[in-house]
């Protein structure tokens, strides 16, 4: 069983990155790939080595980075003797033991059967393949596995959006918009959540709906996905030419402490970071700690006072740690990206007479106010629930209101 060690503050410090690997305890991390066939045999053999250093017993991320900066890549610290390894590179004997005696490579070849038998990718650092920006951290996994296509992630364009899993009907309408807008300006926009409900769910659908790519990182070996309900979403993330992708590999096993490193790399890959929604201990801050310590842009969405979800966003922005967006060109103006496509703008609809009833739902709505659900409209209007949803779903079609989940509307004009 491998074991993943929580950094301090401290340790995960610019100033400490570079620390003696006889300090480190264990920290291993994992990523996975398909092999593909028409590989040459060097290539093959390359992605063996990098499979099995990660399968070296207490050498983890950090180890793995720390001797690549020494011997440039795993050829050379396989070629590397025990002695030059305890030596040189300062390692633990038992760890320069584990490598001079070529531990992992039994694990490696399972992992790249497995992979080849679930169609899964494997890329290492250094492949050309590789997330441009993952790569830049000082605690980057040395593999990563991915059902789609990773290559999406060195878009020019990429955000990473995060947020509560129990996200409101406004967190639904402000994520949908930003990214939708977002994907009008930037075509090759790529958006990356956690896969995870509320808004990384969001997220990932807003992405589809605009036509532009999202990556899902998960926290569990592929090819399955947690959790198990967004399987169908994970398979529209990839036929729209995304990927999901993980740092696992098959001999991981399911404990719950794989979120907190999974975050990092949703914080890593990408230039910046939106948090739409949050409490005040919400898990997306994790993922801002690891944004901030990595220097990406961060960015929140403002709620409303007293609002329990958007406690946190709120703090992000009175404390100066993230910058306040409400729209798309507030975001490309704080990544200083200028637009590709054409600018967001408002929906024209052709003004048509409403009926009575038309009238009196579109009167629920209120400028700049919450959704509203089904029920409450009903009861407003004093009609039943089947006539109110018949007369919704006209309005729908007319384009003057929207459905949103939760069996919520809102007007669109």
């Amino acid at each position: 069983m491998f074991l993943v060690k929580k950094f301090s503050a401290t340790q995960r410090s610019s100033k400490n990155f570079n620390l003696p690997i006889l300090f480190l305890k264990k920290i291993t991390t994992f990523t996975l790939d398909r092999v593909r066939s028409t590989q040459k045999a060097p290539a093959r053999r390359m992605i063996l080595e990098d499979l099995a250093i990660c399968f070296v017993p207490n050498l983890g991320t950090r180890g793995i980075v720390h001797l690549l900066d020494i011997f440039g890549n795993t050829d050379r610290i396989y070629a590397a003797s025990e002695e030059e390894l305890r030596v040189r590179a300062q390692l633990r004997p038992d760890i320069a033991r584990s490598i001079a005696q070529r531990v992992g490579f039994a694990e490696a070849e399972r992992e790249l059967h497995y992979a080849a038998d679930n169609d899964i990718e494997i890329t290492a650092f250094g492949d050309e393949h590789y997330p441009r920006l993952l790569g830049e951290i000082s605690d980057r996994p040395h593999i990563i596995y991915s059902v789609g296509d990773i290559s999406a992630l060195n878009s020019p364009h990429t955000i990473s959006v995060v947020g509560t899993r129990r996200i409101t009907p406004y967190g639904e309408k402000v994520c949908g918009r930003l990214v939708r807008d977002l994907a009008e300006m930037f075509p090759d926009l790529v958006v990356t959540s956690g896969l995870a409900f509320g808004v990384d769910a969001a997220a990932h659908h807003a992405a589809i709906d605009g036509s532009v790519r999202t990556v899902g990182v998960v926290a569990n070996p592929l090819p399955k996905v947690t959790p198990a309900q967004h399987s169908t979403l994970a398979k529209g993330i990839v036929k729209e030419g995304g990927a999901v992708i993980t740092e696992l590999s098959s001999a991981t096993k399911q404990n719950g402490n794989y979120y907190i490193p999974r975050n990092r790399i949703v914080a890593a890959v990408s230039e910046g970071l939106l948090v739409v929604e949050s409490p005040a201990n919400g898990g997306s801050l994790s993922t801002v700690r690891a944004a901030d310590s990595y220097a990406r842009t961060i960015m929140a969405v403002p709620g409303r006072i007293g609002d329990a979800m958007s406690v946190g966003t709120n703090h992000l922005i009175k404390s100066n740690l993230a910058h306040l967006v409400t729209s798309a060109e507030d975001i490309a103006a704080v990544l200083g990206w200028q637009a590709q496509g054409v600018m967001p703008k408002k929906l024209h609809y052709e003004p048509r007479e409403m009926t009575t009833i038309e009238a009196q739902i579109m009167a629920c709505f209120v400028d700049g106010g919450d959704p509203v659900s089904l029920d409450d409209i009903a009861e407003q209007c004093a009609i039943s629930t089947a006539e109110a949803s018949a007369k919704l779903l006209d309005m729908e079609l007319s384009g003057v209101v929207r459905q949103l989940p939760g069996k919520f509307y809102d007007k669109t004009i």
